[in-house]
C-alpha cells in the first residue's frame, strides 16, 4: 500500500512560480514512474510531468517552465512551476506507479490570476 502527501499549491500571479512537493510512504523505488497530472471541470485528468528512473517526461504545454525533481532517499517528486499562465490553472495531483497499482494523492488546487 503506497499513500501519497502533497503539499504547495495555492493562487499566483500570472508569471509567478510556485513549488509542489509530493513524499510517498511505502515501498518505492527509482524505477517507479513518479510525477504530476492535473484536471479541471469537465476534462480528463492530463499529464504534466513524470520521471522514472531519472528520465523525466513533460506534456508539451509545460516543458520549459515547469521542472520535476525527485529525491529517491526522500520517497519525494517535486514540481517547480515557472512562469505560470492562467490556463494553468487546476487541480494537480501527485501520481506513482507501484506494484502494478496507480496511487493518486488527494490533489492540491493550483490557481493563476492573469
Amino acid at each position: 500500500q503506497v499513500q501519497l502527501m502533497e503539499s504547495g499549491g495555492g493562487l499566483v500571479q500570472a508569471g509567478g512560480s510556485l513549488r509542489l512537493s509530493c513524499t510517498a510512504s511505502g515501498s518505492i523505488f527509482s524505477f517507479n514512474p513518479m510525477g504530476w497530472y492535473r484536471q479541471t471541470p469537465g476534462k480528463q485528468r492530463e499529464l504534466v510531468a513524470l520521471v522514472s528512473g531519472g528520465t523525466p517526461n513533460y506534456a508539451d504545454s509545460v516543458r520549459g517552465r515547469f521542472t520535476i525533481s525527485r529525491d529517491n532517499a526522500k520517497n519525494t517528486v517535486y514540481l517547480q512551476m515557472n512562469s505560470l499562465k492562467p490556463e494553468d490553472t487546476a487541480v494537480y495531483y501527485c501520481y506513482v506507479r507501484a506494484q502494478s497499482l496507480n496511487y493518486w494523492g488527494q490533489g492540491t488546487q493550483v490557481t493563476v490570476s492573469s
